[in-house]
């Protein structure tokens, strides 16, 4: 086991930036290190310090290795989407541009209308420490993407989305363009989550390898191993011929509140699609598909899906790209859970077929075990999931 999570960084309880290891780096029932993804309780023990929030913590906003983000008071309708930039804020650009078209009060509620671009302050500020050597990096939460609403972080003086720096010292700023439906937020909704990585933690082809055969991480013999990641496929065989493969979001349909838990039918607002040999993706339409893997993340570590790959296609296949510890995990059996793709095509029509590559999970490990697992652990909407829409919906 020490040559599969390798063992020469591990440290000693509590985990403190420089602590070097003991001769054996174990710590009670787990392993510690200096670097990797923060888990759970460290992030629960950097609010109030680091991640210094606007309003109390809410219930539910920890994830086993992320932190919800929550939305402000209010939200800026822009002319277009923009970086601010190694020599200005956020607000700095915005009033340097005159960008700001419509000031939107959130704290009663407000459409986000399809079509048009947002940004809104967020309640979480950021303390970064350099010699902590943390960096975060967000993704659209799964219920988020799976509404095609493009959500992104940014931050004064970044050059990157969804990245920020370490010894970043300030506000937390969502873009949001919904995209396929308007959306009803509010003060509080969550659309975005953030992770903290410590250091560059390293896995390598070798180590996943070992990690996919002690653990299965994908239940296909012949996986795809690349680096630190593992292709997924799409299935369009579903169970069979006329079985359920996929849904297509359908056009000019009401408003989805994102803080509403099933209370949409689904047929007003999808169309379903049915097993066949292939697909063909129309540019500017929706489609929610799953692969033919299901997937198994370990309770030591976490995933992330790219979003977008040219190497396969010109189409975006997944919004949402953070998978969580205990993803699909069970100790007693190797069922897993299949991942949902959100797929849209760039600029031409393209064809899919059954089996093909859609992209790659990219597995790293985590400091530690975290104290809460995906799944029982938080009663997680998607755990042990075939192909699902988000939770705001219901069959009819």
């Amino acid at each position: 086991m020490t040559d599969l999570i390798g063992g020469r960084d591990r440290v000693s309880a509590p985990m403190l930036p420089h602590v070097l290891p003991d001769a054996t780096g174990e710590v009670g029932d787990g392993a510690q290190f200096t670097t990797g993804v923060l888990p759970y309780q460290r992030l629960e023990s950097l609010i109030g310090s680091t991640i210094v929030p606007d309003d109390p913590p809410a219930e539910g906003q920890l994830q086993p290795a992320s932190l919800d983000l929550r939305l402000g008071d209010v939200a800026w309708r822009v002319r277009s989407s923009f970086l601010p930039g190694p020599r200005s804020s956020v607000e700095g650009k915005l009033a340097e541009t005159a960008g700001i078209m419509h000031e939107i009060d959130l704290a009663g509620g407000a459409v986000l209308e399809r079509g048009c671009v947002y940004i809104i302050p967020l309640q979480e500020c950021l303390r970064l420490k350099p010699q902590d050597e943390l960096a975060g990096f967000v993704n659209p939460k799964s219920s988020v993407g799976r509404l095609d609403v493009f959500t992104r972080v940014i931050t004064d003086y970044a050059t990157e989305f969804d990245r920020v720096a370490r010894g970043y010292r300030g506000r937390l700023y969502a873009e949001v363009s919904p995209r396929t439906f308007s959306v009803l937020v509010r003060r509080g909704s969550r659309l975005a989550q953030l992770r903290f990585r410590r250091g560059t933690p390293p896995l390598g082809e070798e180590k996943l390898r070992q990690l996919h055969n002690e653990h299965r991480l994908v239940d296909t013999v012949d996986a795809s191993i690349r680096g630190n990641t593992v292709a997924l496929t799409l299935d369009l065989e579903g169970a069979g011929p006329g079985s359920l493969v996929g849904y297509r979001a359908r056009r000019n349909t009401g408003v989805v509140d994102v803080d509403c838990r099933g209370g949409l039918e689904a047929s007003l607002f999808w169309e379903p699609i049915h097993a066949a040999a292939n697909l063909i993706l129309n540019p500017d339409e929706f489609h929610i598909l799953a692969t033919r893997e299901r997937v198994r993340v370990p309770p030591d570590h976490a995933a992330e899906m790219a979003a977008y790959d040219t190497l396969v296609g010109e189409f975006r296949v997944h919004y949402a790209g953070f998978f969580d510890p205990g993803f699909g995990w069970s100790a007693d059996d190797g069922a897993g859970a299949q991942a949902v793709l959100e797929v849209r095509s760039h600029e031409v029509p393209f064809l899919l077929e059954h089996g093909q590559i859609m992209g790659r999970l990219a597995f790293e490990r985590l400091t530690e075990r975290p104290s809460v697992l995906y799944g029982a652990d938080l009663g997680s909407h998607y755990q042990g999931q075939s192909l699902a829409l988000s939770k705001h919906f219901h069959a009819g």
